[in-house]
């Protein structure tokens, strides 16, 4: 008797289709995984190959092609971590699109490496360990490979990891243990290494403090005040200017050396001073045009904030390409001097070629791994507004620019995600705590939801709860204290673990070169 299909079953064609779609989805899915390491090891590839053209006639150029393609693969590392920290908080903020922030960041990333960037920064190349004094071109080479090698792959750890971790600290902790492993304890200055273990406090407190204040005054003064749109039109520009000039005083800062040698700290801040003035009145009368029609609530605030935003990662992107580039360029500068194809001075550019490998591969690794970090330091850490990211980039940038007139070695990623955490922080306290935004509250609730809201803040008071706008008496958390514990860890672990894992390489690599 012939088999019959029951009518609830569905056709073996169909049932094979389905089976051979979930085959092409999953293998579609393998590739997009992949898609990224694979032309990653391609451009690694290139830059072997393009370093190869200006270096192969000399006698040492498998040890440079060698430290061409550590550095290319170090510079996609700082792409990959580094970088978000100039556009995360914009796209937490949703003032623009994850891709639309890719975009300006490769661009501007490039544009801050080849017009600006390109100066062997002293730290890098010799502040922690000083080539000069080992007299060994082979050491110093062994060295700097070992270098960029274990702060490359301490960094790509971080990231597989979501830990946002300083590459000035990775780069730095590598040639610390390659150059103690090498050449002895006395070959490495203590003295800066000490500085850089203070800049681990100093730069996330700063970029937190900046912020909270930079929060702190936009809701006294606008979120919570009676007419937000007229509020708006007063503070706005004051906001506005200052960061404008900020961001001139922090490009100095950052760009001054080797560029504009005769612009000192203090010739930075007096030009940022002068531009926030003049740029004052010009904004003042766009911002008022963009106040027209707006409606009295904080989503008109968002509005306002968008555009700031934008030009904020933008200037951040160009700055940090001016100035990052040399932890993946810093040391192959050095590799290249060791050999004696070309003396590199201390404050004058490196060779082109150099710079390129070093621009190129910080845009390349955002663009391949970049997407994965900057959800955490935009969304994930705390849920951030226009008005919030407002205050992170303001952090960034004064923070900078305090830390360089003191002459403190700050990380940019530390600033970033202190300042991010602040925020958070300061929100928990400022809903528990503050009388203003409880009137505020009040005086728009309605008669009979008073006398539960009066409950709910008396409790709070006594039991150091916050009670929310509902009376619930749990504290509001806003803030995720499993990525302050990872990334704290991170943090503690980046100098030793680079250090340690260059200290192995120079080991293996010394009797190599």
């Amino acid at each position: 008797m012939a088999d019959t299909q029951s009518p609830f079953e569905k056709p073996t064609l169909d049932k094979d289709l389905e089976k051979l779609s979930f085959i092409e989805a999953s293998t579609q899915f393998v590739m997009m995984k992949a898609a990224g390491p694979g032309l990653g090891v391609i451009f690694l590839a290139l830059a072997a190959l393009f370093s190869a053209l200006f270096v192969s006639s000399s006698p040492a150029a498998l040890a440079i092609i060698a430290g061409a393609a550590v550095a290319a693969y170090m510079a996609m590392n700082i792409g990959a971590n580094d970088v978000t920290n100039n556009v995360g908080a914009a796209v937490g903020a949703k003032a623009i699109t994850l891709v639309g922030a890719l975009s300006i960041a490769f661009v501007f990333e490039i544009a801050g490496a080849f017009f600006a960037g390109g100066n062997v920064v002293q730290t890098i190349k010799s502040g922690i360990v000083n080539p000069y004094a080992i007299g060994d071109s082979n050491l110093v080479i062994a060295i700097m490979l070992s270098a960029l090698l274990s702060a490359a792959i301490w960094i790509n750890i971080a990231t597989w990891i979501n830990a946002p971790v300083s590459t000035t600290h990775s780069i730095v902790g590598g040639i610390m243990g390659a150059g103690a492993a090498g050449a002895g304890m006395g070959a490495v200055n203590w003295t800066v290494m000490a500085q850089i273990a203070v800049s681990w406090v100093v730069s996330p407190a700063f970029g937190a403090a900046i912020a909270i204040g930079f929060l702190w005054f936009i809701k006294e003064t606008i979120i919570y005040a009676e007419d937000k749109v007229t509020a708006a039109c007063k503070w706005v520009p004051v906001l506005l200017s200052i960061m404008a000039g900020s961001f001139l005083t922090y490009l100095l800062v950052v760009l001054r050396q080797g560029r504009f040698p005769g612009v000192t700290n203090w010739h930075a801040i007096a030009i940022g001073v002068l531009f926030a003035i003049a740029s004052y009145f010009w904004l003042r009368i766009a911002v008022r045009k963009q106040a027209v029609g707006l409606e009295n609530r904080n989503q008109s605030l968002k509005v306002l904030f968008r555009m700031p935003l934008i030009f904020s990662a933008a200037m951040l992107s160009f700055a940090h390409g001016a100035n990052d580039v040399a932890n993946a360029i810093g040391p192959l500068a050095a590799i290249v001097e060791a050999t004696g194809i070309q003396t590199v001075a201390r404050n004058l550019d490196a060779p082109y070629w150099v710079t390129t490998i070093g621009a190129l591969g910080i845009s390349v690794g955002l663009a391949l791994f970049g997407p994965r970090l900057i959800r955490v330091v935009g969304t994930q850490i705390t849920k951030l507004n226009p008005v919030r990211a407002f205050c992170v980039a303001m952090a960034a940038a004064i923070t900078v620019i305090i830390a360089s007139a003191l002459g403190l070695p700050v990380s940019s990623t530390h600033i970033a995600v202190g300042s991010v955490f602040g925020v958070g922080l300061f929100r928990e306290w400022y809903t528990a705590n503050s009388a203003k935004r409880r009137d505020y509250i009040l005086a728009r609730a309605e008669p009979h939801d008073v006398p539960e809201i009066l409950k709910a803040a008396k409790r709070a008071e006594e039991d150091g709860d916050d009670g929310g706008d509902s009376g619930d008496r749990s504290y509001r958390y806003l803030v995720r204290r499993s990525y302050l514990a990872s990334i704290l860890a991170a943090w503690l672990v980046t100098v030793p673990a680079s250090g340690l894992l260059a200290a192995l390489l120079v080991i293996i690599l010394r009797p190599l070169i």
